[in-house]
């Protein structure tokens, strides 16, 4: 991350100003681990893209109502952008289906949409929780591998230690950090 422009907390205060450059950096730190992300749970390109496109349009809208715990953004942005993909999988799936009457669908929007902020506040908390359970190094070969997208190679040569330990490192916070974002879906 380049500190020179901002931390994400700095860089969110701008955004609530209504910076367009602040997003753009936000975008250009954050753009690769979203997509990432958004793949792991879309199925296409054309969603990916949407949903990433959402993300960040979201951050901008809500920007003076986001509280981030500490200096990243991307746990929010994260959160966010798994609801969005889970939205889209589950538009494909209700146009695949067929359709219920309305009379059946029930329950007031407010009540969804209050429901759905607490969910999310929720899992943006477990979200945190993990990371900062992670040790320091775990924290610092995530930081590199998974939100960089460095090379395992560069990374070790970075931390002083072997590119088997940065895999090894990089697969057991993957799953860690996995099993939190994720809900229970049995």
């Amino acid at each position: 991350m380049d500190e020179s422009e901002g931390t994400d907390a700095d860089l969110l205060r701008r955004l609530a100003g209504g910076d367009q450059t602040a997003l753009s950096i936000v975008f250009d730190r954050h753009a690769a681990a979203v997509t990432r992300y958004a793949w792991a749970i879309a199925a296409s390109r054309m969603d990916v893209e949407e949903i990433v496109q959402d993300t960040f349009v979201t951050v901008w809208r809500k920007a003076a109502e986001i509280t981030i715990a500490e200096a990243s953004l991307l746990p929010w942005l994260l959160v966010t952008c798994r609801y969005l993909a889970l939205n889209v999988v589950r538009k494909a799936a209700r146009n695949q289906a067929d359709a219920l009457d309305e009379n059946l669908s029930g329950g007031s929007n407010a009540v969804r949409d209050h429901h759905a902020a607490e969910a999310a506040n929720e899992e943006l908390r477990w979200v945190l929780d993990e990371i900062e359970r992670l040790d320091p190094i775990d924290r610092q070969v995530c930081e590199l591998c998974l939100v960089q997208g460095m090379a395992y190679a560069e990374a070790a040569q970075q931390l002083g230690i072997s590119v088997g330990a940065v895999k090894q490192r990089v697969s057991r916070s993957r799953a860690r950090l996995k099993k939190a974002v994720t809900l229970d879906e049995v």
